[in-house]
């Protein structure tokens, strides 16, 4: 079988390759490059996040059974355009840039690589947690301007401690599990609020909640690691965060459309909220004159929580993983569509 090694400037093709022929060392294999992440990656026909032309993709699919790639948009129009393609791996936690509809349709089989990032997104959660919580970012910006601020110590001005807070953590999986763990042991109450969770191991000053209401007005700081689905768009709202209590942190390193950023704009305006750190943006790259980019006590980062050498690494191990088990005729271990080989 022939591997169509789809990199970019983050999964490289050396990465995917030492990978491949670590599980594979005989592997035929051909390749295509894009340039992600410059530019950022965007909606290409009907898939989500990619980047790349369907056309270039096509053509370089030609003999492949097995593409192996990370932000190439595999759209109806590339899996209809290519016969011979069975397995389409894809080095990110959730194949968004496939169209799994139509990969399912044609036989083609979709996995992907959880928690290829995990570890990275928990630890920029937790950095944006305490740079929210102390202004770190705004404090570098004043001092490297010539501003010495010294009031910053009065007492109404100072921000919280983190280890004497309680850390609401929505979601918890592959990612909140982590953070959720990390920010018990500062010492303060961990609130996780997840109906859905299978696994409820952590720390003992964990707790788990039921109810989001519950989970909000329990929650000096609010950490989002879910997807986005049709019932959670703009779960955090003005309605969600009055529920919060006065003073309280709002963070999210997962994704941009959880969040109504209005309304966090109008409670940090308010004072009803203290600060609020994002990696995830309502529209990205985000335009000079936005409201957030005005708003007081917000830190930014370019949405790269998961970035990491190390994620880069783990996720082409895992996808070739799954690879190397399609070739040897086994199930491979994370699948999108099970259904085309139950089908089979």
């Amino acid at each position: 079988m022939r591997v169509l090694l789809a990199s970019d400037g983050f999964v490289t093709e050396e990465v995917m390759d030492q990978a491949l022929r670590k599980e594979v060392p005989d592997a035929k294999t051909t390749s295509i490059a894009s340039t992600w992440p410059v530019p950022p990656f965007h909606d290409v026909a009907e898939v989500k996040e990619a980047l790349g032309d369907e056309d270039e993709l096509i053509a370089a699919l030609k003999g492949c059974e097995i593409a192996f790639s990370h932000t190439f948009p595999f759209t109806e129009k590339v899996i209809a355009a290519c016969p011979e393609l069975k397995l389409i791996t894809i080095c990110r936690g959730g194949p968004v840039n496939v169209n799994i509809e139509a990969a399912t349709d044609h036989g083609v089989l979709v996995s992907y690589t959880p928690g290829r990032n995990a570890t990275a997104t928990a630890e920029h959660t937790v950095g944006m947690i305490l740079a929210a919580a102390r202004q770190i970012a705004q404090r570098h910006d004043e001092v490297v301007s010539g501003q010495w601020r010294s009031d910053y110590y009065i007492f109404d001005n100072v921000g919280p401690e983190v280890g004497s807070s309680t850390v609401g953590v929505v979601g918890y999986g592959a990612v909140g599990a982590k953070v959720a763990n990390i920010m018990a042991s500062f010492g303060g109450k961990v609130l996780v609020y997840d109906p859905w969770a299978k696994n409820r191991e952590g720390a003992s000053n964990i707790e788990f909640v039921e109810t989001l209401d519950e989970f909000l007005a329990g929650s000096d700081i609010v950490t989002l690691h879910a997807r986005v689905t049709a019932e959670n768009q703009h779960m955090i709202n003005a309605e969600t965060i009055a529920k919060m209590p006065a003073g309280s942190i709002i963070i999210n390193c997962a994704r941009g459309a959880l969040v109504d950023y209005d309304a966090v704009c109008d409670a940090i305006d308010s004072g009803h909220l203290f600060a609020a750190a994002f990696d995830c943006l309502p529209q990205e790259p985000l335009p000079a004159d936005h409201r957030l980019m005005k708003t007081p006590r917000v830190t930014f980062t370019p949405h790269l929580a998961g970035a990491s050498k190390e994620a880069s690494r783990l996720a082409a191990r895992i996808g070739a993983a799954d690879i190397a088990a399609f070739m040897r005729g086994e199930r491979p271990r994370h699948l999108a569509n099970p259904e085309v080989l139950d089908r089979k």
